[in-house]
């Protein structure tokens, strides 16, 4: 932004400070005019005799005061202006040294630098909560490019994996005529298939990122039942009970998004699962101003370590390989996590003693007005 050149607030701060110490001196000399040199007596006979009758001046009057009083005053004022620039220029430059360093450090993450931290030390004030604040927002902002970053490479990576794939059947199918064509064409629809749903899912990411969406009120406890009785042929197939427990548990949001939300954890809940015999539970229940939704499996254990990475693009279990048609593209808790954040709500993934995982989404609650209006 273009702006007109001005004082410095350093400059500012020390005229300010003159000019205050340059007003008390002026009062204090007022005071000493009012209190003390209006009871001398003045260098008028004639107005004394009319006042006081026959008077002799044995002393000093005042003028003779105000002529040795005047220049001494004049002194000392000048004295305070010049006292008060000199001080109140080292006390700005001490008091807005902070800013400085503040300044200096927004201009290194301008540059790109977002590690430089200003760590100012001694008590808490208004600088240093300042200055601790902007540290915390450069810290949260390095995480979060660093995050983008990995997550750009990893996309890069993954896009170009089914392209390449691609690549090497076309080749293959022009270097040999007599390929049996069915195949070929049933592993490109496949691959085919995975880079849509990665685009897909990349673009949903995009999306609850922006949080470009319309919001209404949503019933977890339905959206539960939907997604579980999209997933119970998988879940059937692989011999995994899937129970839907809970209560009608309101919230407000997409009811796109939250379905894609409950889908991805229910299909990884049966995913990573035992080879048979496992169990998925979907629970719901309002809390206070939240709506709770729990999706808990049976599974293997889990390292604790590895926990916090599952949110992560393009993870998988305990390692970033695709065991089968239904193992997805790596971005199932991603969107998760993502579309959680979207809706002001938090995501809590807990390993199970015995194995598997419980995870646990809180979103905000429907206030009460607009819950009875969903109701009408």
């Amino acid at each position: 932004m273009n702006r007109r050149p001005g004082l410095s607030a350093r400059l500012r701060l020390t005229i300010s400070y003159a000019g205050f110490l340059l007003l008390a001196g002026a009062l204090l000399l007022a005071v000493v005019w009012v209190f003390v040199l209006r009871w001398l007596p003045s260098n008028d006979p004639e107005s004394l005799q009319r006042t006081f009758g026959p008077v002799i001046i044995t002393g000093p009057n005042r003028s003779d005061l105000l002529r040795g009083f005047a220049p001494a005053a004049a002194a000392a004022l000048a004295f305070l202006l010049v006292f008060g620039l000199l001080g109140g220029w080292i006390l700005a430059g001490r008091m807005l040294a902070p800013l400085t360093r503040i300044a200096y450090a927004a201009r290194m993450a301008a540059d790109g630098s977002l590690s430089h931290r200003i760590r100012m030390k001694g008590r808490q004030d208004e600088f240093r909560g300042l200055a601790d604040a902007f540290d915390t927002m450069l810290e949260q902002l390095e995480s979060h490019v660093a995050e983008q970053q990995r997550f750009a490479a990893n996309a890069s990576h993954e896009l170009r994996t089914p392209l390449a794939i691609t690549r090497t059947l076309l080749d293959a199918a022009r270097n040999d005529p007599a390929r049996d064509q069915g195949e070929l064409i049933e592993r490109l629809h496949t691959v085919n298939t995975r880079a849509i749903n990665l685009t897909e899912g990349l673009l949903l990411l995009s999306r609850a990122d922006r949080r470009s969406f319309p919001r209404e009120p949503v019933d977890l406890s339905l959206i539960a039942e939907e997604a579980a009785e999209t997933l119970f042929p998988l879940a059937e197939k692989r011999r995994i009970t899937l129970d839907v427990t809970g209560e009608t548990t309101q919230t407000i949001g997409s009811t796109a998004l939250i379905l894609r939300m409950v889908t991805n954890l229910v299909q990884n809940a049966i995913v990573h699962n035992l080879p048979a015999g496992g169990t998925v539970t979907v629970h719901t229940e309002p809390q206070h101003d939240a709506s709770v939704l729990r999706v808990e499996n049976t599974g293997h254990p889990l390292p604790s370590e590895l926990v916090p990475t599952l949110t992560e693009p393009f993870q998988r279990g305990t390692e970033r390989i695709r065991t089968d048609e239904h193992a997805g593209v790596g971005l199932g808790l991603a969107i998760v996590h993502s579309i959680v954040r979207a809706h002001d709500g938090t995501l809590d993934l807990t390993p199970r003693p015995t194995g598997g995982l419980l995870v646990t989404i809180r979103l905000p609650g429907t206030p009460p007005q607009e819950r009875g209006l969903s109701t009408c």
